[in-house]
């Protein structure tokens, strides 16, 4: 449960960035910047 919890939060923004993307066009510079940022 608790490594649930741990990855909950990357998960989320993940499929933020790809929701974005799709919806939005996809800018390469914006998703590296993001999971550069999650990495951080």
């Amino acid at each position: 449960m608790e490594k649930l919890l741990k990855y909950k939060k990357p998960a989320l923004i993940i499929a933020g960035i790809i929701v974005l993307n799709l919806i939005y066009g996809f800018d390469p510079r914006f998703t590296i910047i993001n999971l550069l940022w999650l990495l951080v």
